[in-house]
């Protein structure tokens, strides 16, 4: 296998889990598609349908796990408020919200998960998670194809890529164990039953 298509593999692997950061990765397969390496379509695509997928996969299991995951977003009271916000959110705003919520701090699993117990529907959460991942792959690449120098190689720029997101995932690991943020709060207690209201 060839390095442009490990990077291709890397992508692809790196982008349809959440909690993965890969912004390094990314950056780097956007400076190889300006330097004629890799192709900027494909880049762009297995950027954005991998998401998509993991999303998807997310939703999925909040969908056949549902007790669990009520049980998982409701284990502290800051997950709880957490919970309560993004269900009332969803409710009210819908796809718009299913939009937003993926550029928050752990939006992705949190969003797709408290979508699937609230029983917002799987075709518009489907709708507003592509929407937000076009968005989210096209500035991620483009930081990379417009802002990023030129590597030296696909080698080269895999290897960058790859230790930069691993420098970015450890620090991510010992800031969470530091101290975590307040979580949002305002009163919202809609049910959060895996066999609730559907949200439309």
């Amino acid at each position: 296998m060839d390095g442009a298509l490990w990077m291709y593999v890397l992508l692809a692997l790196t982008t349809a889990p959440p909690l993965v950061p890969n912004a390094a990765l990314i950056a780097s397969a956007g400076a190889l598609a300006e330097a004629g390496e890799l192709s900027l379509g494909l880049v762009l695509l297995v950027v954005a349908v991998s998401a998509l997928a993991g999303d998807a996969a997310v939703y999925g299991i909040g969908r056949l796990a549902g007790g669990r995951v009520v049980r998982w977003l409701t284990r502290t009271s800051r997950r709880e408020a957490v919970l309560a916000w993004t269900s009332g959110r969803f409710r009210t705003h819908g796809v718009p919200f299913v939009v937003g919520v993926r550029f928050l701090p752990s939006g992705r699993l949190v969003g797709g998960l408290t979508a699937a117990v609230v029983r917002f529907g799987s075709g518009r959460y489907l709708l507003g998670a592509g929407l937000a991942e076009i968005v989210w792959a096209s500035y991620s690449v483009a930081l990379g194809y417009w802002g990023g120098s030129a590597l030296g190689g696909t080698w080269s720029a895999l290897l960058v890529g790859l230790g930069v997101s691993l420098l970015v995932a450890g620090v991510a690991q010992l800031a969470s164990r530091a101290g975590r943020a307040e979580p949002p709060s305002g009163g919202l207690s809609p049910a959060a039953h895996p066999d609730g209201p559907a949200g439309g």
